[in-house]
């Protein structure tokens, strides 16, 4: 498929998940009571994150890294979600400020796949975003230690922009003194069987794939 056909059909899927997208923000993932023994851990993220695809949100790879390591997981991802993309608010009640209000020990941040259906129209917002949102949670959470990742990509068809958002997001992790995990937009790449029906997200097996790689990448940083 074409990446023209599936940018209209990701763009249609958005509008209808927007409404989705709001009440996530407030009330899919409610804090939860904090065990000071545990390490807690931030997502911050889109569908990919979220789980959208999955069979349940265990099956999800945030979650069974989660579980691997006996973290304490917040995950308040939103369906559609970039740096800009399908983003209202940019302050109070924004993402960033959640994960700020809950105080992790870790951030994973996993942003930027869905820019690309905005990077014709913002670019220049999107690559400013990107380093403010980074600047922001790390100045905000200074005893935290911050985990970026390449960001997620789902078909074999690359635009250009895929690229150029990348190297922004790599250059804002280092910027912000970050760990980058490079490689993570070719974890599901050439398998179509990974994919969910809706052929936009992964399916249980991507998901468990996408875990794989993760784990293999935070083990490397000592994780």
């Amino acid at each position: 498929m074409k990446f023209d056909s599936v940018a209209r059909i990701i763009a249609t899927t958005v509008v209808v998940a927007a409404a989705l997208s709001l009440s996530a923000c407030s009330s899919e993932e409610p804090a939860a009571e904090r065990d000071p023994n545990e390490v807690r851990v931030a997502f911050y993220g889109d569908s990919y994150t979220l789980g959208t695809g999955a069979s349940a949100s265990e099956n999800r790879w945030s979650t069974v890294i989660s579980e691997q390591r006996g973290w304490s997981e917040f995950n308040p991802s939103v369906n559609g979600l970039g740096f800009i993309n399908n983003r209202s608010a940019f302050g109070d009640g924004d993402l960033p400020s959640m994960i700020i209000a809950d105080d992790p020990d870790i951030v994973i941040v996993t942003m930027g796949l869905n820019d690309n259906f905005s990077f014709d129209a913002r670019a220049s917002d999107i690559r400013t975003q990107i380093s403010a949102d980074l600047d922001r949670l790390t100045t905000a959470l200074p005893d935290g230690r911050f985990i970026v990742v390449e960001p997620f990509w789902y078909t074999d068809e690359r635009p250009e922009s895929v690229e150029t958002i990348i190297g922004w997001v790599e250059a804002a992790a280092s910027d912000s003194g970050a760990d980058y995990i490079a490689g993570a937009s070719h974890w599901i790449e050439g398998h179509p069987e990974w994919m969910a029906s809706d052929g936009l997200h992964p399916n249980n097996e991507g998901y468990a794939a996408m875990a794989s790689e993760m784990d293999q990448a935070l083990r490397t940083l000592g994780l």
